[in-house]
C-alpha cells in the first residue's frame, strides 16, 4: 500500500489533479523492499521473512534492499514535476539528501552525503534513497533510521563485495541510527524533517484525496502479486 500510494499520487500529479507532495510514513507489518532491478531471493532471506511475518515487496525505483521496521524508521517521499529537479540523477540526489542532512543537523547529528544516494554518520549509513522518473513526474523516497535491530537487519543479504569494501562483518557494521546519538521521539524527528525540507516550498498538512486512495487500492493489488515481487 505504501508503494501504491506513492504511485497514485505521482499519477495524480501527472494528470494535474494532485499537487507536488511530500509524504512521511511507516510500515505495518514490517517489510523488506527491494529495488526494481534486484532479485528478491538473492537479496533477502525470504523464508525467514515469511516465518516472522515480514512482507517482501518490489519497488518501482532502483536502489538496494531495505528493511522497514514499524517502529525503527521514517520513510519519506518527494513527488514533484520532473522539471523541478532536472534530469541529472546525481545532482538531484545530492540536493534532496542535503535537506535530510540539514534535518539531522536540527537534531544535533552531523552527517554527510555518500554518493550516489546515501547519508552517513561516522562512516555508517543512516539514510538511503531511490528515485524514478515516469510520465514527467519525479519520485524520490528514502528512509531515516530511528533505531537499529541487528537481528531483523540480518534478513538482508549484503553482497560479500559490499562488506569487504567497507571492512564490515555484517549489516551492524554498515548501519547506524538517530537514537544511537540522541534520544528523540518520532514527532521530534518528523519536525526536524519538515524543517530540513522547507526549501522545497510552503507546505500544508493534508491527507489523501478520495481519488488518490481509490487508485492506491487498485495499484496495491499489483504490488501484492508474487509475479511482480519475484520476477527476477
Amino acid at each position: 500500500m505504501n508503494m501504491a500510494i506513492d504511485e497514485a499520487v505521482a499519477e495524480g500529479l501527472r494528470d494535474g489533479v494532485s499537487p507536488p507532495t511530500v509524504r512521511f510514513y511507516s510500515w505495518s507489518p514490517g517489510a523488506v523492499s527491494i529495488g526494481c532491478f534486484q532479485s528478491a531471493r538473492e537479496e533477502v532471506d525470504v523464508d525467514t521473512c515469511a516465518r516472522l511475518g515480514v512482507d517482501v515487496i518490489r519497488r518501482r525505483t532502483g536502489g538496494g534492499a531495505v528493511y522497514h521496521d514499524p517502529d525503527g524508521e521514517i520513510t519519506y517521499s518527494v513527488i514533484a514535476p520532473e522539471a523541478t529537479f532536472g534530469n541529472d540523477i546525481h545532482t538531484s540526489y545530492r540536493l534532496i539528501c542535503g535537506y535530510i542532512i540539514d534535518a539531522l543537523g536540527h537534531l544535533g547529528i552531523p552527517s554527510e552525503f555518500r554518493p550516489i544516494n546515501d547519508i552517513t554518520v561516522g562512516g555508517k549509513k543512516i539514510s538511503g534513497s531511490a528515485q524514478t522518473r515516469r510520465g514527467g513526474v519525479f519520485l524520490q523516497h528514502g528512509t531515516l533510521l530511528l533505531s537499529f535491530d541487528a537481528e531483523r537487519m540480518s534478513l538482508l543479504r549484503p553482497s560479500p563485495a559490499k562488506l569487504s569494501a567497507r571492512s564490515a562483518r555484517g549489516v551492524e557494521d554498515l548501519l547506524t541510527s538517530v537514537r544511537s546519538y540522541r534520544s528523540a521521539s518520532r514527532d521530534e524527528v518528523l519536525d526536524a524533517l519538515r524543517k530540513g525540507l522547507r526549501p522545497l516550498g510552503e507546505m500544508r498538512d493534508a491527507g489523501l484525496t478520495i481519488e488518490e486512495r481509490a487508485r492506491a487500492n487498485e495499484l496495491a493489488l499489483s504490488y501484492d502479486d508474487d509475479a511482480w515481487t519475484f520476477f527476477r
